[in-house]
């Protein structure tokens, strides 16, 4: 049950009764939600640290922003708890990322509040830009306010949306929430200054008339303006990068100081024109162990809220995730071949890469959140003779599908791309589910495209790719495995060829990945009602084993297809397309993610949804069997 008796927070149901405190009850509301936080998320896992840090700037925006009309872009999502809270979910948040419960992230359908999904990052000042482009078309003045932090400012599309808004001179604030640092007491007294200079109405006054004043003459202005920007530069010890895109840049500002950035804010609300905040918060602040040990505590599970003691379930250490198998494969892989290097966007610990980082940091890098740029990246690693193991979370690698496509396979480059993740993820939902892959890979010529059953295949899978030299994909779940013996020797698989683990005369279900697990569950279960169930491992999408294929579609009338994945031009599209095409009569019934957005539970939860779990895979074979 959501926690009770603050003296601020309990009376906060949107941001019109926060504007009724002063700012000395809105610190002590920061306090008493920051409490909220630790107390909610220690029994109901999420991302603590990051919205721990932004605490105070929620509180402000709210506070000096008309919202809903006014617009909040949150980027990266994660951030924005206490937004959440402030915004009348504070009695739901006990349901966050639980089935039918609020969504880990801003979703524009869930509430007025949430201006713009942030699922994925570096989105929200291209978004932002969109939606002050819209307001002038239609003559309407909002603010509008784009709120990057946590990583995201790496991103490459962060800095196609600055480029074309300062060309575009829209009426849009970027605030860089850099949580990257922590503060020190001592900021400076002449930035202070500097700072509160330039918010000032009179100073943003004078330089706008000025400046208008001066249009016939840009050759002046120019000059002022480049002098402007050394000065500014040499006091801040800053780049003028965004003053060079013609942002107007302000900061840095103390991020946890709430009277300081709420004069800040309403001084900006006054300046025309593309403006960029720079503020400096500290990720995990007001909670010690999230602020010591930022990396666990940016989504730490279960913990002790009192003495800050990560809560470990019973079995949680048997058997191995698959990202550690990985981790230790890629090392061990690192030590035998010295052109194996590794690549991630920003996702070194996400995907235990910070296991090869420890030991090789020379041949370990972290690109930031840049997928694009990790794949061609890689690329160009792999055209220089190495061979890369690039690992990108499935719902991450869409960004790159263009990259994957040509930097990658039309250059027949031997890079290993690892998806972790793959299929359907739990609680953070519908923007992380990794449903799409099998079918957006499958697409591309020269690719091969596998998936494990156990851990011991993924141990192998990654040696044969290795050896392949090619482009070579191979995905995995999330979590942990089936408890399979990986400590032996590399053993190199054979491209393409699946394998039958047991024999049927009934229904013949064909399976990759991991699923096949619970299709060998489901099979034993129908044996007992008297349905002999093949089951057939595919291990490889592409090439497929057409042998298998052949030997199923003339033996079978009734297939089952069971993936990880969308069913849309997935593993089972492809079984169905090769029986029509060779013109077997074979119905092919296909089990996997529907044609629909699935949103947030626990992964069994959505998998029953799905109808793809053990008892979802026994009855389709129960109903192909009375066909």
């Amino acid at each position: 049950m959501t926690r009770t008796g603050y003296k601020y927070l309990d009376h906060i149901n949107s941001p019109e009764d926060l504007r009724k405190l002063s700012i000395q009850q809105m610190t002590e509301l920061t306090a008493e939600i920051r409490d909220f936080m630790v107390s909610e998320l220690s029994v109901n896992p999420g991302h603590l640290g990051s919205s721990l840090g932004a605490v105070e700037l929620a509180t402000a925006l709210h506070y000096v922003y008309n919202t809903p009309e006014d617009k909040i872009v949150w980027d990266v999502g994660h951030q924005a708890y206490a937004h959440k809270i402030l915004t009348g979910r504070r009695e739901a948040f006990h349901t966050n990322r639980k089935l039918n419960g609020i969504s880990g992230f801003p979703r524009m359908e869930e509430s007025p509040y949430d201006a713009f999904g942030g699922g994925h990052a570096s989105v929200s000042i291209s978004a932002a830009l969109g939606m002050a482009q819209a307001n002038k078309l239609k003559g309407i003045h909002r603010n509008v306010i784009a709120v990057i932090g946590d990583g995201a400012m790496t991103g490459g599309l962060a800095y196609e949306g600055l480029n074309n808004a300062g060309a575009s001179n829209a009426d849009i604030l970027v605030i860089l929430n850099d949580n990257n640092m922590s503060i020190s007491p001592n900021v400076g007294a002449m930035k202070e200054y500097l700072l509160s200079i330039t918010t000032s109405k009179r100073y943003n006054r004078l330089k706008n008339k000025v400046w208008n004043a001066m249009s016939g003459m840009p050759g002046l202005r120019r000059g002022i303006q480049n002098f402007g920007n050394v000065v500014k530069q040499s006091i801040l010890k800053q780049s003028n990068l965004f003053e060079s895109l013609n942002f107007r840049y302000f900061g840095p500002v103390d991020g946890h100081d709430l009277k300081s950035l709420v004069r800040v804010l309403e001084d900006l609300r006054h300046i025309p024109g593309p403006k960029l905040l720079h503020v400096l918060t500290r990720k995990g602040k007001g909670y010690k162990p999230a602020e010591c040990n930022s990396p666990i505590w940016h989504a730490p599970g279960r913990f002790n809220p009192e003495t800050g003691e990560l809560l470990v379930n019973p079995g949680d250490n048997k058997p191995d995730r698959y990202q550690d198998v990985f981790g230790y494969t890629l090392l061990e892989l690192a030590k035998l071949d010295e052109r194996v290097v590794g690549v991630t966007p920003a996702m070194l610990t996400g995907s235990s890469m910070d296991i090869l980082q420890k030991e090789m940091p020379e041949r370990c890098f972290d690109v930031g959140i840049a997928e694009g740029h990790a794949v061609t990246f890689s690329a160009g690693l792999a055209s220089a003779g190495l061979i890369p193991f690039c690992n990108i979370y499935s719902s991450f690698m869409q960004r790159a599908f263009d990259n994957v496509i040509h930097d990658v396979a039309i250059q027949q480059l031997p890079v290993v791309m690892c998806l972790d993740r793959a299929g359907l993820v739990g609680e953070d939902g519908v923007t992380h589910h990794g449903a799409y892959d099998l079918s957006y890979m499958r697409t591309v010529p020269g690719l091969t495209i596998a998936s494990p059953t156990n851990e011991s295949e993924l141990k192998d899978l990654m040696y044969t790719a290795l050896m392949a030299e090619r482009p070579f994909v191979i995905r995995y779940p999330r979590g942990k495995g089936i408890g399979s013996d990986w400590s032996g020797d590399f053993r190199r698989m054979e491209i393409g060829k699946g394998i039958t683990l047991r024999k049927g005369e009934d229904v013949a279900v064909i399976t990759i990945g991991p699923v096949t697990n619970d299709a060998l569950k489901a099979a034993e279960k129908a044996a007992e009602e008297g349905i002999s169930a093949e089951i057939i491992d595919l291990r490889f999408l592409k090439p497929i084993d057409e042998a298998l294929l052949h030997d199923a579609g003339k033996r079978f009338d009734r297939i089952v297809t069971v993936e990880d994945g969308t069913v849309e031009g997935g593993m089972g599209s492809a079984v169905a397309e090769f029986m029509t095409e060779h013109g077997y009569k074979a119905s092919v019934t296909r089990l996997g993610i529907p044609d629909r957005f699935i949103h947030h539970g626990t992964i069994s939860e959505l998998r029953h949804m799905c109808g793809y779990d053990t008892e979802g895979i026994l009855d389709a074979i129960r109903q192909s069997a009375k066909r």
